[in-house]
């Protein structure tokens, strides 16, 4: 049904490239510590926004230490996709309006590989290279 897309490369914009340096070569799969994020906060139903707009909604994510991610609802952008992001792209949960804004361009998350249930579990290290990847190398 869906498929992911594997080593895409994209024409980006500058602002694109700033708002992920940060986040390239450093822990991808860890919240920032100035990022807002509160230890086991149930972030599910959360407005995402991404550096230009919104995006979405929080249809699960993780509390796993080694490896944290959020999963979106892209509802009627994307009809019926689900992207994964990893938390080392949040960089700011506003607990109180039930916003998660992440470092990332829409144009960005809408080319990232698609979250199937059951298909990106942690343990799927393929998948989670190929988002690493997607996440960290783009720029280049």
């Amino acid at each position: 049904m869906r498929g992911s897309r594997v080593g895409a490369q994209l024409t980006t914009s500058t602002r694109d490239a700033s708002a992920l340096e940060a986040v390239v070569g450093t822990e991808m799969w860890a919240y920032a510590r100035s990022g807002g994020h509160v230890v086991d906060a149930d972030l599910s139903g959360f407005r995402v926004d991404a550096a230009d707009g919104h995006i979405g909604h929080i249809d699960k994510h993780s509390l796993g230490a080694a490896r944290a991610y959020i999963v979106v609802d892209t509802g009627p952008w994307i009809f019926g996709r689900h992207k994964l992001i990893p938390a080392g792209l949040v960089k700011d949960v506003d607990l109180v309006n039930e916003t998660v804004h992440v470092a990332a361009t829409k144009e960005r998350i809408k080319a990232s590989p698609d979250f199937e249930t059951g298909q990106y579990e942690d343990e799927d290290l393929a998948s989670i290279r190929i988002t690493e990847q997607h996440y960290a190398y783009w720029h280049s």
